[in-house]
């Protein structure tokens, strides 16, 4: 069955925010970016209690090790769902309902000491991951376009802060009281985000009409649970062990079938005919890569400054303090987002994102070569943080450049799905060197300093790969000063068209014909497509002829007359 049309509520302007009334526009920022600090906060909070929970709960150390192994699975797993969800049935109600899961998987945590129990509640937690994709989505069509950027990038800030806070806060009320506190101070902060959500967060008329594809969802939740769990058991299990290559070869089988199943679905669950344009398609693979680089900092440098003084280098912190040295980082992540969103709005993100690539894989090189010091451990790690805070503020913009805005919550789902793989993968890498490449102390087996430099060196060249993806995103000036309207022969013999603005940004992308309407960036233009037979394929594509000025049904071709590669749709 085709999808509907798109009607006049779609259009972007619909919900957006006057730009007379910056009150507003603060207090939903404010509101969004503390439920994506609360994101990070509920990741980090439990790593000062894993090494006490065996004996607080009674279980194993193994059993203990699903507390964050469950929280990384559901969140990957929800986030693309619950990104089309919300394209599909609103993003406000999607929004509510991960700080809903939030609230609950705290209030059980807090009221439970059992190991099964809190393992539920933790991964009621990972599903607030999805907060941050719907949120990002939830600024570009509430904003208006000038304070869109700077939004954004404070979003994306605030993911690094709540890394850097995640740890010292959850430390210092570990030391000062029951450690079932920690999680009723998470579930009472959720618990306030949702109520102001829920008064402030308007519901966007933006959607996608269009079925819910199950089959899609079913496939890639198997898919990615037999990836991540390979990834985030293996340094336990053996990476050459029946149960981490069975894991992987299904995981590769699963997701090839669904892969298979999206390109031919009508309405997929990731529309991966644009997901595979080189514009959506760099900035998702920089996202994977700067995700393990990131995961690296903040990994490493907890370890590092724990180390034992006995070794030669350690310095023999406290969880507290080790948590501390990630402050500056956070500050510098918070501090950068005005910034980030100026070199975008002048240079463009494709700058930004070089930018920010490029000094996390200085970072690295300075980590590698100085880390003998807790000042310069503090500043390279900063440095780290610092570009990683460019990049995350400058992906989601390219993404919202590359994609329609009834796909905007899917297509940044999927950006933080590789973000979180890459964060599995470095998690598997770094426990594997530092775990296998050990020194002896009086209170156990302790990392080397060459394990440190070994995970240093990973990540810069991982950072590397990001600055090459970064590299082949596609440039602004690559895009014509018309729009274009591009489609393709689906299976059954319709077409799929794309309306691409001025900018090179894609407005509407995979509207099938029969029928398909939507509104250019700008709101002035707007393109029908009309039922028609295929038309000669010139190229390998379909090109519909339009005449001059906006447009608009009266002067779509309705033969779909093909052109040649020239051929523009004006957009006015």
């Amino acid at each position: 069955m085709d999808r509907p049309a798109p009607t006049a509520s779609t259009t972007p302007a619909a919900g957006r925010v006057s730009a007379a009334n910056p009150g507003r526009s603060r207090r939903l920022a404010a509101v969004l970016g503390a439920g994506g600090t609360l994101v990070a906060i509920s990741q980090m909070c439990i790593v000062p209690l894993l090494p006490d929970l065996p004996r607080l709960t009674g279980a194993s150390a193994a059993d203990v090790s699903w507390l964050v192994t469950v929280t990384l699975l559901v969140g990957a797993v929800v986030t693309p769902l619950f990104g089309r969800a919300g394209d599909i049935f609103g993003k406000r109600r999607m929004l509510l309902v991960a700080l809903g899961m939030l609230t609950a998987g705290s209030a059980l945590c807090a009221s439970t000491s059992s190991i099964w129990l809190l393992v539920l509640g933790r991964g009621l937690q990972g599903a607030c991951l999805a907060i941050v994709p719907l949120s990002i989505s939830i600024l570009r069509d509430e904003l208006p376009p000038e304070r869109v950027g700077s939004a954004v990038a404070m979003m994306s800030a605030t993911v690094g802060t709540g890394a850097a806070l995640g740890v010292p806060f959850a430390a210092l009320i570990v030391q000062v009281a029951d450690w079932h506190v920690l999680f009723w101070v998470t579930g009472v902060l959720a618990l306030t985000d949702l109520v102001l959500a829920w008064l402030i967060v308007r519901d966007s008329p933006v959607r996608a009409p269009a079925r819910f594809d199950l089959p899609g969802a079913v496939g890639l939740a198997a898919g990615l649970l037999c990836l991540l769990l390979a990834l985030s058991k293996g340094a336990d299990w053996g990476f050459v062990s029946p149960r981490f290559l069975g894991l992987l070869l299904a995981a590769a089988v699963i997701l090839a079938g669904w892969a298979r199943w999206q390109l031919r679905a009508t309405d997929p669950l990731v529309d991966l005919r644009v997901a595979r344009r080189p514009a959506v398609l760099a900035p998702n693979i920089a996202a994977l890569f700067v995700g393990f680089s990131f995961y690296a900092n903040s990994l490493s440098t907890a370890q590092l400054v724990q180390v034992p003084r006995q070794t030669g280098y350690g310095l023999g912190l406290s969880v507290f303090a080790s948590g501390l040295c990630l402050l500056p980082g956070g500050v510098a992540m918070v501090a950068l987002s005005p910034a980030a969103a100026r070199i975008t709005a002048t240079r463009g993100p494709r700058a930004t994102l070089l930018l920010g690539t490029s000094a996390l894989a200085g970072g690295y090189v300075l980590r590698m070569a100085f880390s003998d010091t807790l000042t310069m451990i503090v500043v390279g790690a900063a440095v780290v943080a610092a570009g990683t805070a460019l990049a995350y503020s400058a992906m989601p913009m390219l993404t919202m450049r590359a994609v329609p805005r009834t796909q905007t919550a899917a297509a940044n789902g999927l950006n933080v799905l590789l973000r979180t793989v890459g964060q599995a993968m470095c998690s598997a890498v770094v426990a594997a060197v530092l775990g296998h490449l050990t020194v002896s102390t009086s209170t156990g087996a302790s990392p080397t300093m060459a394990a440190f430099r070994i995970v240093f060196a990973t990540a810069a060249v991982v950072a590397v790969l990001a600055v090459v993806a970064s590299l082949l995103v596609p440039t602004r000036a690559a895009a014509t000063d018309t729009g274009r309207a591009d489609a393709s022969t689906r299976a059954d013999g319709s077409a799929l068209v794309d309306l691409v603005d001025g900018s090179g940004a894609v407005d509407v992308a995979g509207l099938p014909a029969p029928r398909g309407a939507g509104r250019s960036a700008d709101g002035d233009a707007t393109v029908v497509v009309r039922r028609r037979p295929p038309a000669r394929p010139v190229g390998g594509a379909l090109r519909t002829a339009v005449g001059g000025g906006p447009a608009t049904a009266g002067n779509v071709h309705p033969g779909g007359v093909p052109l040649g590669d020239a051929g523009h749709l004006r957009t006015g």
